[in-house]
């Protein structure tokens, strides 16, 4: 039996080491220069309004300008780069992709930018009840080569090629994928690869990032590029090399158990370099307190009188990217005393207890599962999807509750701060030059 290949290969040059990855793979091999061709990048969330740190969250525009640039020299000519970020500030897709430097790869070679956000997408029925709303513009491709990025997901563990398809969902479809049950994220995202035609996957591990998928995490230079014709063999290598065994990840679990792929390493075919030369565990979650009352962080600042109940995986990644924001303007209330009884409950799933005295519903999902429950005596109900943060501060102001919102813009700018080109973090690999 062949062994699918999987090339792993360390950067020097962008664009030298790209051409080697994609010959160690045979990468462009089932590709017709006629091909429509989408090119998704992972772009989860951009902020216009406060610094954002790129860093092991958004593929790097180095690996998305010398991808377009080698499809161009082999005479691919209609090429697109499809997303559909979530967005926390008014700007859409376009201004990111202008931000990012995809305008002059459009002036350069011709690429079309879509921004699945504002485009068409077509219903599909995925069966056993799975119905998904997919961007037209990746169901009209004829080849998708996905370009995610290799990092760590608080609720996933990883977040790599197959996660990345999530990004061709719109909005509603999205939440779907984080529900409760036999509709949990872990069994809901690794459908949708079933109905698009993915070629190649291209991870990009110029950086890694512990604790994403977004920039509260902390990333790490890595310097790495992982490729593969096959999907599920090119997630398992970049989960190897995250520290996780394709076991210990359900989702891949999950894929495999259902396309009847071999979950060991051993059975797959890595060119290139060792795995175990590059392999180093990052941290995926952040630790809570035993009796599920706030993060550690909190414990150990002798924070009291609340209760933040840890999030689960039907908080959607609208919410996601505002939970550890949140976590932060908590933090800023605190002066010494307890807070009033307080507890937060967010997610599709968790249910408000009985015994305190003020109750934060945060996000619509939290409203809706909670808006009849008995157990509230005094309800904080955030309804946005997500929540706007200056609301979240309104709302607990009103209730004697004191965040200083410059709090968070001080976080905001400790995250970026973190990073010096002296160390590697080149804010440059989001440019086309």
């Amino acid at each position: 039996m062949i062994k699918k290949a999987v090339s792993l290969v360390k950067v020097t040059d962008v664009y030298e080491s790209l051409q080697e990855c994609l010959r160690l793979c045979d990468g462009l091999t089932g590709l017709n220069t006629n091909d429509k061709i989408l090119i998704k990048p992972n772009i989860v969330s951009w902020d216009f309004d406060l610094p954002f740190p790129p860093y092991g969250v958004i593929t790097t525009s180095a690996v998305m300008g010398a991808l377009v640039r080698i499809l161009a020299e082999h005479g691919f000519n209609d090429l697109t780069i499809g997303e559909g970020a979530v967005l926390t500030s008014k700007p859409q897709g376009d201004a990111v992709y202008d931000r990012i430097g995809y305008k002059k790869l459009q002036e350069r070679f011709g690429v079309k930018l879509v921004d699945f956000n504002q485009a068409e997408f077509t219903t599909l029925d995925y069966g056993e009840g799975l119905i998904l709303d997919i961007a037209k513009s990746a169901l009209e491709a004829d080849k998708i080569i996905n370009v995610p990025v290799l990092k760590t997901h608080n609720i996933a563990k990883v977040s790599l090629g197959i996660k990345n398809l999530k990004g061709c969902l719109n909005k509603k479809s999205k939440q779907t994928c984080h529900g409760v049950g036999d509709k949990e994220l872990s069994s809901m995202f690794p459908r949708i690869i079933e109905k698009l035609p993915v070629a190649l996957t291209i991870i990009d591990g110029l950086y890694t990032l512990e604790k994403g998928p977004g920039p509260t995490g902390k990333a790490f230079r890595k310097d790495l590029l992982i490729a593969s014709r096959d999907p599920f063999a090119c997630d398992l290598v970049g989960s190897a090399v995250l520290g996780y065994e394709a076991k210990e990840v359900i989702h891949l679990t999950n894929y495999a158990q259902r396309h009847g792929y071999s979950l060991e390493l051993a059975d797959y075919e890595v060119k290139g370099e060792s795995v175990i030369d590059h392999q180093e565990y990052v941290d995926y979650d952040w630790e809570w307190s035993e009796d599920d009352t706030g993060p550690i962080g909190f414990q150990k600042r002798g924070i009291t009188g609340l209760s933040i109940r840890k999030y689960d995986s039907s908080l959607c990644t609208g919410c996601s990217v505002q939970y550890n924001p949140m976590l932060i303007l908590f933090g800023s209330a605190f002066k010494g005393e307890p807070f009033p009884n307080v507890e937060l409950v967010s997610g599709k799933q968790k249910i408000a207890s009985s015994g305190f005295d003020k109750t934060v519903l945060f996000g619509k999902c939290a409203c809706h599962l909670n808006k009849e429950n008995p157990n509230i005596k005094k309800a904080i109900q955030l309804w946005g999807c997500p929540p706007d943060l200056e609301k979240f501060v309104e709302a607990l102001d009103e209730e004697g509750i004191r965040c200083d919102y410059k709090e968070y813009v001080r976080f905001r700018h400790y995250l970026i701060d973190r990073y010096k080109e002296t160390d590697g973090f080149k804010i440059g690999d989001w440019s086309v030059e």
